[in-house]
């Protein structure tokens, strides 16, 4: 199907006839003074984040305060630890922040190790 316009360019007004070769059909080209909206693909939907698959619930568990990626454990399983020692290194964007203990004792369990992703919530460990 051809198409005729006029275009001006610089001032200098010219006839122009476009060939529709496409296998869209004659909804290619809208008629002069019409606006075209042309979808050539629908979007993708957005898959749904997962959810966090261990969220601190007690008030032994230590949470990450973000998400990123676990770098360091600086504890394991059986270790004492006080209030405000380090225990575990995330990075998120290229920051580092340290995760200090929120309590004092003894560490039962570690759930995540280094390269693991975590969300924010998430349970990192167990101190009892």
């Amino acid at each position: 199907m051809e198409r005729k316009f006029k275009v001006t360019v610089d001032g200098k007004p010219y006839a122009v006839t476009i060939e529709d070769v496409s296998e869209v059909g004659s909804n290619l080209y809208p008629s002069p003074g019409l606006r075209a909206n042309i979808v050539t693909s629908a979007p993708a939907a957005a898959a749904a984040p997962a959810a966090p698959t261990n969220v601190a619930a007690g008030e032994n568990e230590l949470p990450s305060p973000l998400s990123g990626v676990i770098v360091e454990i600086a504890v394991s399983p059986g270790m004492s630890v006080a209030k405000g020692d380090k225990v575990i290194v995330v990075e998120a964007m290229k920051m580092k922040t340290m995760i200090s203990a929120h309590k004092s004792g003894r560490i039962s369990s570690i759930a995540v190790a280094v390269g693991d992703g975590v969300e924010a919530g998430q349970a990192l460990m167990v101190i009892e």
